[in-house]
């Protein structure tokens, strides 16, 4: 056992897609877990668990969008009308930052309270500085997807 090291990341073949509710696009874990650098400290079954919660908060935010959406024939998000940028939907592609954001900032302050000495107090306190940032970028992604026009974001 190797007490200096995270354990390594699992493999693509331990996290299986998650399945999201047909119209907005299912999260692939693996490629979430390589974006936001976790490490295997994070396990499949937590990253998957954040990543519903994550998936039920933006799917909220944006259910009236969806129901518009929808209404005007559209099946599934890619089906709205978006620049592409890489080959994919803008409006795909600011669902899954803000999906991301949601998930790390969910795992960011569940592992706050591993280290209470003075020194894991400072790395505490820089944590939830980082939850703080992934809050306000979940705000923006969401903001930018609804194309409302922002000067401010209030953290979630």
């Amino acid at each position: 056992m190797n007490f200096l090291g995270n354990p390594p990341p699992p493999t693509a073949a331990d996290e299986a897609t998650l399945a999201n509710d047909g119209w907005f696009p299912d999260i692939d874990l693996a490629k979430l877990r390589t974006s936001a650098r976790l490490d295997g400290t994070v396990t499949p079954d937590r990253l998957r668990h954040s990543a519903v919660q994550g998936v039920l908060n933006v799917n909220r935010e944006l259910g009236r969008y969806k129901e518009a959406q929808h209404a005007q024939g559209r099946e599934k998000l890619d089906d709205v009308p978006a620049p592409l940028v890489d080959g994919k939907s803008a409006q795909v592609v600011l669902y899954l930052r803000a999906v991301y954001c949601s998930v790390q900032a969910d795992l960011v302050e569940r592992y706050r309270d591993y280290d209470t000495t003075g020194a894991g107090d400072k790395a505490a306190d820089k944590l939830e500085l980082r939850a703080d940032d992934l809050r306000r970028d979940l705000r923006w992604a969401i903001s930018d997807f609804l194309g409302i026009r922002r000067t401010t974001v209030e953290l979630i």
